[in-house]
């Protein structure tokens, strides 16, 4: 029988130990939620499907020439998006408004979207749906994901050019804020058969970060419990490639149920309860100015994150060596006591021979 001693059971028990440790720390970082991905982020966003007779408008390509306009505009039906523009060093939030030819980008304050009563949907009577807060039955106002012709078609792309070209993986989306006679959700449904995935929603802790990637167009479903003016506050954010920061803020206003007056949506203030973050409240109904400065609160918890699961190793390791370490000493005291009880065995029987003799 091949004897393995002490010493090299310990050194094999040590290579394991170790070999664990590291297969656990890397189980760790790639588990959801513990990735070095800046935290909060959704999982990478797919393009909703293509609705009959849109002309495969989730194909778009965003002239870098398209015109910058100014002036109010009432958004009811048609496509639009939101979206994140680079230009003159300049970040800012706008709205790519397809309901008009050629496409131009509108300013925030100058764009109220109404939601007429042609939206007005049902909820159903389905356990997937809880989220929503209503009972199934329940009249809410819905701007679907895939295209009504009757309803303005809101989404949100990363398809500027100048977008493109200055930023490194993607943009942060963050809802800031909320204000309304009822409930805001957003959310994301792929096909007939897949669960929802909840993007925003205002009966919900704020901030709500949610990460799009560069080139990326996206329509969601957005419902509305009660008719009224809604303003949302948004942020989007970015890290550029010349290892700047960048970041806006901006506020959506909604005019939900033809009673509603545009009016009313054009002039609100956000008095919300919650400030957005890099920001005062008084400012958010506006374009930010680009921001090049400052450490990403993203940033910081991952390296927290990165820190704890270090640490966890380390002591990992340590209570697996200190185990393998008292086995070793047990597994030598067990053979010096079985070595000296075989010798000690053998000096007798040597004993009781002389004595024969």
């Amino acid at each position: 029988m091949t004897r393995i001693s002490g010493e090299a059971w310990l050194g094999r028990r040590l290579r394991a130990v170790a070999g664990t440790a590291v297969a656990m720390a890397l189980t760790l970082t790639a588990t959801p939620g513990w990735a070095s991905e800046p935290t909060g982020r959704h999982p990478l966003i797919a393009p909703a499907p293509t609705a009959p007779g849109t002309d495969d408008a989730l194909d778009q390509r965003v002239d870098a020439e398209q015109s910058e306009v100014s002036g109010r505009a009432v958004l009811d039906s048609g496509h639009v998006d939101i979206g994140p523009r680079y230009r003159d060093g300049q970040w800012s939030i706008q709205i790519h408004d397809d309901t008009v030819v050629p496409s131009v980008w509108r300013h925030l304050p100058d764009v109220v979207f109404q939601v007429p009563d042609a939206a007005v949907q049902k909820v159903p009577d389905d356990p997937n749906y809880t989220f929503l807060g209503q009972n199934p039955g329940t009249p809410v106002y819905v701007v679907p994901q895939t295209q009504n012709r009757d309803v303005v078609w809101i989404g949100w792309n990363t398809q500027d050019p100048g977008t493109m070209e200055a930023i490194q993986r993607g943009v942060t989306m963050n809802l800031l804020g909320v204000q309304g006679p009822g409930d805001v959700i957003v959310y994301l449904q792929s096909g007939n058969l897949g669960a929802p995935e909840v993007l925003w929603n205002s009966t919900k802790p704020y901030p709500q970060p949610l990460w799009v990637e560069t080139n990326t167009h996206t329509h969601a479903n957005w419902i509305f419990s009660e008719p009224g003016v809604y303003l949302a506050v948004i942020e989007i954010s970015a890290d550029l490639i010349d290892g700047g920061k960048v970041s806006s803020q901006g506020t959506l206003r909604f005019s939900v149920g033809d009673q509603t007056s545009t009016e009313q949506a054009f002039t609100a203030a956000y008095a919300g309860p919650t400030p957005p973050p890099g920001g005062s409240p008084a400012a958010a109904g506006q374009d930010g100015p680009a921001s090049r400065s400052g450490t990403s609160s993203d940033g910081t918890s991952t390296a927290l994150l990165t820190a704890l699961i270090v640490l966890v190793a380390v002591l990992l390791v340590g209570g697996l060596i200190w185990s393998a370490v008292r086995g070793a000493a047990a597994r030598r005291r067990a053979e010096t006591e079985r070595e000296a009880a075989v010798a000690g065995d053998g000096a007798a029987r040597a004993g009781g021979r002389e004595g024969q003799r």
